[in-house]
C-alpha cells in the first residue's frame, strides 16, 4: 500500500500527525485514546476493508518504545542485528526456554520481556528468521523490526 494511502486511511480513523516510517509498515500517529488493544482493533478493521484482507497489527506507545530502546542496549558485531518481535499481549512466553538457537541458523533468541523477544542475527539472511519461528512456536502472529530501527523511530518522533 502506498505511504499516503496508508497514512489517509489513519487520519481518517481521527489519528493526528500521522507518518509513516520508511516502507516497512511503521505508522507513527498520535491519539488520545488510552485503550491500546481497541485501537489496535479500529486499525486492522479499517485496513481489512482496504486491503480485503486480515493484517495483523502491533500498537506500542512512543513511552513504550522510549522503554524499549533504554533497556535494550546492545553492541553488535558487524553484519550482526540486534531485533526485537513484537507479539500479542496474549502471547504464552513459557514455551521458550531461552536463549535459544533457531534450529538450522546461528540466529539467537536471546531474551523476552513482556510482549517482546528479542533476538542476534549473524547475517547471511538470519534476519528474516526470528519472526516465522516465534510465530510457529508460539502459534501468533507477530512482526519484527532491527533495534536500530526502533531506536531511530524514538529519535526522530520520541
Amino acid at each position: 500500500m502506498a505511504k499516503e494511502r496508508l497514512e489517509a486511511a489513519f487520519t481518517a480513523l481521527g489519528f493526528q500527525d500521522v507518518v509513516t516510517y520508511r516502507q516497512s509498515g511503521n505508522v507513527i500517529f498520535e491519539t488520545d485514546a488510552k485503550d491500546l488493544n481497541k485501537v489496535r482493533a479500529r486499525i486492522e478493521d479499517k485496513l481489512l476493508k482496504l486491503l480485503g484482507y486480515d493484517v495483523a497489527v502491533f500498537v506500542r506507545s512512543m513511552s513504550h518504545l522510549r522503554n524499549l530502546v533504554k533497556a535494550n542496549r546492545r553492541e553488535v558485531e558487524e553484519g550482526d542485528s540486534f531485533l526485537v518481535t513484537m507479539l500479542p499481549g496474549t502471547a504464552d512466553l513459557s514455551k521458550l526456554s531461552l536463549p535459544l538457537t533457531i534450529p538450522k541458523s546461528t540466529a539467537e533468541i536471546v531474551h523476552s520481556s513482556g510482549s517482546e523477544v528479542f533476538s542476534l542475527t549473524h547475517g547471511g539472511g538470519e534476519g528474516a528468521l526470528p519472526n516465522p519461528f516465534l510465530e510457529s512456536r508460539l502459534k501468533v502472529k507477530a512482526t519484527t523490526r532491527n533495534m536500530n530501527v526502533i531506536r531511530e523511530i524514538v529519535q526522530k518522533y520520541g
